[in-house]
């Protein structure tokens, strides 16, 4: 395995980290800073619109710069972002932190995409990308809970504490570990927005807000449904969102190793297709526990699965601007995230079961793969695995 994608794993990671950790310390930061759950779920939202926010403005402030360089900038404001918001000594701080912590996320996996495909073997590009992208499923696995941990028995400060660690960590190993590689070629500012009046580049983004947000109008709520529903102990809950984590890193490397095998857009719509389906298996079962994990492992699994795969599709589809349309990606799954969380809490403020979250989340999911579906017709070649 090359460094250099160790090296982009470790910044995924904290990225990762950061991101998720906010869903299990939520309550930790509310009643320390004296505010409500709500107000503190704003702490989440401020996180996205950095990341959304800084997709545009890593193009226009870095886009003439080594890759290398600029990754090198993106894991010090991971550490730096996060060592703040350890240090807020009050709410609003905090908020403006999260939206400054979320400024990197976008354009690390844009950039980082782009140099995990440069230096990837001959026919290994999807699973190079894969190898970044499972720092973030580790994170899931294993930093969230440690961070959920680590709040509860000290202080939601050390949670981020650590992933400022984390950053540091990461903007060593880019800087001993990721070769020297120019920068992109410069196709102006205008240029960097062309690939975006085609309609492939658009099927891919649909996908991918599309199939993330089904997956989330289930996952965001999966904590109650599981004890409410599922009849589990809140006490299994953490080895619960372990076994998701473990469904997010497995799915990641299979979808990695098949697009390779196979074609990226293939891939992202078999996985679509298998999410909608576990979902709405997940409405029937979700009263017989065992089941219901399983569902939720290839549930999970299936929304990492399509994430090297749709990264590279928007490189295919963005010449001349994969910086901005690998960013993008990140822009379409928080997108999805937000909207998955709203649609899924629909049925619940309706008075029905946690397990009717799932049927507009496979509904979405759906309208995922018919993006896809689409998106074959019009695009697909049938070499282009093959292709560098």
């Amino acid at each position: 395995m090359k460094k250099s994608l160790i090296a982009l794993a470790f910044g995924t990671l904290a990225l990762g980290m950061s991101e998720f950790v906010m869903m299990g310390i939520l309550p930790d930061i509310a009643r320390s800073l004296g505010v409500t759950i709500p107000e503190a779920g704003h702490l989440i939202s401020a996180y996205a619109l950095g990341v959304c926010f800084g997709a545009p403005l890593m193009v226009l402030l870095a886009r003439k710069r080594p890759l290398k360089q600029i990754l090198l900038a993106l894991t010090t404001l991971i550490f730096l972002g996060n060592l703040c918001a350890a240090l807020s000594p009050n709410y609003w701080t905090l908020l403006l932190m999260r939206f400054v912590s979320g400024l990197p996320h976008g354009a690390f996996f844009g950039v980082g995409s782009i140099v995990a495909e440069r230096v990837a073997d001959e026919g290994r590009r999807a699973e190079a990308v894969s190898i970044m992208v499972v720092g973030m499923t580790v994170a899931n696995l294993f930093g969230v809970p440690l961070g959920t941990y680590m709040s509860g028995i000290l202080t939601w400060r050390v949670t981020f504490a650590i992933v400022a660690v984390w950053g540091t960590i990461a903007t060593l190993l880019v800087r001993l570990w990721v070769p020297a590689l120019p920068p992109l070629p410069d196709t102006g500012l205008k240029g960097q927005f062309r690939f975006l009046r085609k309609a492939g580049p658009w099927l891919v983004l649909a996908s991918v807000m599309l199939g993330n947000g089904g997956i989330f109008c289930w996952y965001s709520y999966v904590s109650p449904l599981m004890i409410h529903v599922s009849g589990f102990q809140p006490e299994r809950l953490t080895l619960i969102v372990m076994l998701a984590g473990f469904g997010m890193f497995a799915g990641n490397l299979i979808g990695g190793h098949y697009a390779d095998r196979f074609t990226p857009e293939r891939v992202v719509r078999c996985t679509l297709a298998v999410a909608t389906l576990s979902l709405v298996g997940i409405f029937f079962a979700a009263r017989i526990p065992m089941l219901s994990v399983a569902l939720m492992c290839l549930t999970t699994g299936c929304l990492f699965c399509v994430s090297s795969p749709q990264q590279l599709l928007i490189l295919e589809n963005s010449r001349g601007g994969e910086m901005l349309g690998a960013a993008l990606v990140q822009v379409a799954f928080n997108l999805g995230n937000a909207l998955g969380a709203y649609i899924g809490g629909l049925p619940i403020e309706h008075g029905l079961g946690y397990q009717y979250t799932t049927l507009p989340g496979a509904l979405f999911t759906l309208l995922g793969m018919v993006a896809v579906m689409i998106y074959i017709h019009k695009y697909y070649r049938p070499v282009r695995h093959a292709e560098r």
